[in-house]
């Protein structure tokens, strides 16, 4: 009995052992990449997820999206487009590790910058720094996702972005200890992740949530023409807190730059009582990142399964 339990008591202490190992090996790993200079690593990691992506299940995820998505367009642009996407993705992950050597754009202090922005959005982000009020901003999966909450913390925008921190425990604490630097508090995904949005809220935070994949309880929506499942928190804290919502992306530029935009306050639509129509309101959120991502297709996230 005693040689039968022996496997399960090892069970738990190997597995504490080798995710261990396997936080040490990213911390390592990321220590290490952050010496490689950033435009070279981009591009050899861009030309690499276009030579590798193809040969990926997630590629045919992704043809099959945009032919469902655009029907009319022909089997070589939509390959074009999906090499577009993996050349992102590539990117996206080379500057993961360099998140917080990042510049963004200061006229108070000229020099040479990564991130830059209109002037209506830069007017609209410095009113919430000053208005004293809470707000909930969504965005979606475009260019590097990752920057807005970077901007919001290069200008001290008091914000919580709800994250998805991986599986094995100290890989998690790596990734956090990149992302932490310049990106604010960090919500992690999960079963406390509401009532960590609802008490920042209530000490009036800036709420930064990604809101465009599929959504297993989420509400029935139209992406595409296509109906899908949608997260509607947005909308759901929105009716409790009557706060205001913004809708924030990122559009990736040459040269390893990029422009964040922030739209005006959304004029939510309400029920009979006066309250926030929860499914009108993510049907909206839906609509805009649809007209975003009809603009720069190449810079979403075709790969996951949109459409159920």
């Amino acid at each position: 009995m005693a040689a039968k339990q022996l496997p399960g008591r090892l069970a738990a202490p190997l597995k504490r052992a080798l995710e261990a190992l396997a936080g040490r090996l990213a911390t390592w790993l990321l220590r290490a990449i952050r010496r490689v200079d950033p435009d070279r690593l981009a591009t050899f990691s861009a030309g690499l997820m276009r030579r590798l992506g193809p040969w990926l299940p997630e590629h045919r995820i992704g043809r099959a999206n945009l032919a469902a998505a655009y029907p009319d367009k022909p089997a070589d642009e939509i390959e074009k487009i999906l090499g577009g996407v993996w050349d992102n993705l590539g990117r996206v992950a080379a500057e993961y590790v360099h998140l917080d050597r990042l510049r963004v754009f200061d006229p108070a202090r000229p020099g040479p910058f990564d991130i830059e922005y209109d002037p209506d959005s830069f007017e609209r982000f410095h009113r919430l720094r000053t208005d004293g009020k809470p707000a909930l901003v969504f965005t979606a999966h475009l260019a590097n996702w990752e920057l807005p909450a970077l901007a919001a913390a290069a200008y001290a925008l008091e914000s919580a972005m709800l994250y998805r921190a991986p599986s094995i425990g100290p890989v998690a604490a790596a990734v956090r200890d990149v992302r932490s630097a310049k990106m604010g508090t960090l919500i992690p995904h999960g079963i406390g992740a509401p009532s960590a949005i609802a008490a920042a809220l209530e000490r009036g935070v800036h709420i930064g949530i990604l809101v465009d994949q599929w959504f297993h309880q989420g509400i029935e929506v139209v992406f595409f023409g296509r109906r899908c499942r949608a997260n509607p928190i947005i909308a759901r804290f929105a009716r409790h807190f009557d706060c205001p919502i913004h809708g924030t992306r990122v559009i990736r530029l040459p040269g390893r730059r990029f422009r964040i935009e922030l739209t005006e306050a959304l004029t939510p639509p309400r029920d009979s009582d006066g309250l926030v129509d929860v499914q009108a309101t993510t049907q909206m959120i839906t609509d805009i990142i649809e007209s975003w991502v009809r603009e720069c297709p190449e810079q979403w996230l075709w790969l996951h399964r949109r459409w159920r």
